[in-house]
């Protein structure tokens, strides 16, 4: 099995092919380690070799793990990457340091809330349901604009647009959609590309990719 460090060395190594590619510095993309449903012994030697941001899906799970994690590596950098449920929200203003996946108005509100109580401005990604699944959430492409212009009137710190393309189909025109948006709306971050397609999203633009699995193998192992 491979080490921590191996398998680190290897993502970033794609990172920085890629982003010469792209004629991109490798500055301009943050990798986020996706490590949801690994616990802290397997998240430990991914941070003692390096890697100081991660990515979790759940405000439960996070709370379990993080705090213990974060005495020992303080400069660690949580961010939130799956759906937030409204009354999760200041659980999630409180342990979080960026959120990616504002999609509605009720969280919008929640987050707004939760920020002012705890006096934390916390940056935000608008997820976009740029395949236009009803089983996904995300901000209608149409509903971009206006939702957009409520995230700056509540005094939301905008980090940009996240998109979860459709599954099985080819990456690439929703990472392009996406990047087009933001262009349009003055989004300047890019959240998008997971462990099999963050090359393709680098070459479009990303300027965060969640990576799992390329760095800590199948979920839960």
């Amino acid at each position: 099995m491979e080490s921590a460090e191996t398998r680190l060395a290897s993502v970033e190594e794609n990172i920085a092919r890629m982003c010469k590619i792209s004629r991109r510095s490798r500055d301009d993309v943050t990798l986020i380690a996706v490590s949801k449903t690994h616990g802290a012994e397997t998240i430990e030697p991914v941070l003692s070799a390096g890697q100081r941001v991660f990515g979790e899906n759940r405000v439960q799970e996070a709370q379990a793990k993080w705090p213990g994690l974060r005495e020992q590596y303080p400069d660690a950098e949580l961010h939130l990457i799956g759906q937030l449920q409204s009354n999760k929200a200041e659980d999630a203003v409180a342990l979080f340091d960026c959120i990616h996946a504002l999609d509605r108005p009720s969280l919008l509100k929640a987050l707004a809330k939760a920020m002012d109580k705890i006096g934390k401005r916390l940056p935000c990604f608008v997820q976009v349901n740029v395949g236009q699944e009803d089983q996904k959430g995300g901000c209608p492409v149409g509903d971009l604009p206006a939702f957009l212009s409520q995230v700056r009137d509540a005094e939301i710190p905008l980090a940009g647009l996240m998109c979860l393309p459709p599954a099985a189909i080819e990456p690439a025109p929703f990472f392009a959609l996406l990047y087009k948006l933001a262009e349009d709306n003055g989004a300047e971050g890019l959240s998008m590309g997971m462990s099999g397609d963050y090359e393709t999203a680098i070459q479009l633009g990303a300027t965060h990719i969640r990576v799992g699995t390329a760095l800590f193998g199948p979920r839960g192992s």
